[in-house]
């Protein structure tokens, strides 16, 4: 059984998105793996100050100086070994939500540069044309920067089939 934590940065609850997160969660739990979503868009987390206080915190727990609803999220991604990833392409790439939290997982890189917090991911994203360029390529910088390994992409509205088979292979 995996532990799986999904950030959705989707502006639309129950938008094309969370359809295919919804695919994808049934799919990961009829195989018994564990999930928590964070629907990003209803909660308060705060951009980065590039403090860089956190490179001199020790408490993994609580990283970060600033205390909002990323403390859940933190809590969640040590917990987790998948991280899934799921945005509508907003402006050639991923939502401002999304980008904020995933800004904000620099609290647990440490050392600077490096991850200690190596995990697999999943990238689900929807778009009103298929152009997924840019998304791509800032996800494959984001997988080599926190050495993630991807267990796939599920990329276009209406593939929930595709999201629930995606979800139904990890085991």
């Amino acid at each position: 059984m995996k532990k799986i934590i999904i950030l959705n940065g989707s502006p639309r609850k129950n938008g094309r998105t969370a359809e295919l997160v919804k695919a994808f969660t049934e799919g990961a739990e009829t195989k018994g793996n564990e999930v928590r979503e964070f629907y990003l868009q209803g909660m308060d987390i705060r951009g980065c100050l590039g403090c860089n206080a956190c490179k001199n915190r020790l408490a993994a727990a609580d990283p970060c100086v600033q205390k909002d609803d990323m403390t859940d999220i933190y809590e969640a991604f040590q917990w987790a070994d998948i991280v899934v990833l799921a945005s509508p392409v907003f402006w050639w790439t991923i939502t401002g939500t999304l980008k904020t939290a995933i800004d904000r997982l620099y609290a647990l890189t440490h050392p600077f540069g490096h991850s200690g917090f190596k995990r697999d991911s999943i990238l689900l994203m929807t778009a009103g044309a298929p152009v997924y360029d840019q998304p791509l390529e800032w996800y494959a910088g984001l997988k080599e920067y926190m050495g993630w390994h991807s267990l796939g992409e599920v990329l276009g509205s209406g593939k929930t089939e595709e999201a629930r088979q995606l979800g139904a292979s990890i085991i």
